[in-house]
């Protein structure tokens, strides 16, 4: 380990780039975990549904709205919210706009992770760059050193080659594992989103369906009567 720090130290050039790009990587997985883990998804989301049912099938919208209040930083319950505000629109009107706002939702929820794939594939490339320039500089001992030095700066470059490489896989493996991983997230959340959403029109159109049909029954009554 005191040998990789003191060959990163020497090398900056080189090594520098592959740490930034590891701090970078670090942060973003840090706050996405987070994000995706404890900020955006809802705890009970089926339960929410279902309270949103009862009070959406009740005519309780302002009641719907409040309990979306609640979980104002939750993406599902942003697109709830925006279906019931727009409630007594046409349908039409209705699922364009549920679908522009699970768009949006989805992008939000996506933002910054593909950042991973990218840092894990140029700490490969930079890894290699440093590659290439220990084996040249392998290469200039071999020609120009005497044979005194040769072994020593052929064994630096090489080291130099080596090392680097190795600096820049410790920094993508863990990129491309953390981008699998939350990119599973990330996917489930969007398609709780989706279901919610398809669930959401759903119930506005059953409801629509018992007005008509409350309507129809009475003024087919007053009709007999």
């Amino acid at each position: 380990m005191t040998k990789m720090i003191d060959f990163i130290l020497s090398n900056l050039g080189h090594t520098g780039p592959i740490i930034v790009s590891a701090a970078l990587a670090l942060i973003i997985t840090l706050e996405r975990a987070f994000a995706l883990s404890f900020y955006y998804p809802m705890k009970n989301l089926a339960g929410f549904m279902n309270q949103i049912k009862t009070l959406v099938m009740a005519n309780r919208f302002r009641d719907a709205l409040e309990l979306c209040d609640k979980n104002a930083s939750k993406p599902v319950t942003r697109v709830i919210r925006e279906a019931l505000v727009r409630a007594n629109q046409p349908e039409d009107l209705i699922q364009d706009c549920i679908e522009i706002l699970v768009s949006e939702a989805s992008a939000r929820i996506q933002v910054r992770t593909a950042y991973l794939g990218t840092i894990a594939n140029v700490s490969t490339l930079m890894g290699l760059f440093g590659t290439i320039v220990g084996l040249i500089q392998s290469f200039e001992a071999l020609g120009s050193a005497s044979a005194q030095q040769r072994s020593a700066l052929l064994a630096s470059g090489i080291s130099t080659a080596m090392n680097t490489t190795m600096l820049g896989l410790f920094v993508a493996i863990p990129c491309m594992v953390a981008y699998s991983y939350l990119m599973n997230k990330t996917n489930r959340l969007v398609g709780e989103i989706e279901r919610s959403a398809a669930r959401m029109m759903t119930l506005l159109k059953q409801r629509y369906y018992e007005l008509d049909t409350e309507s129809t029954n009475s003024n087919s009554g007053r009709s007999i009567a």
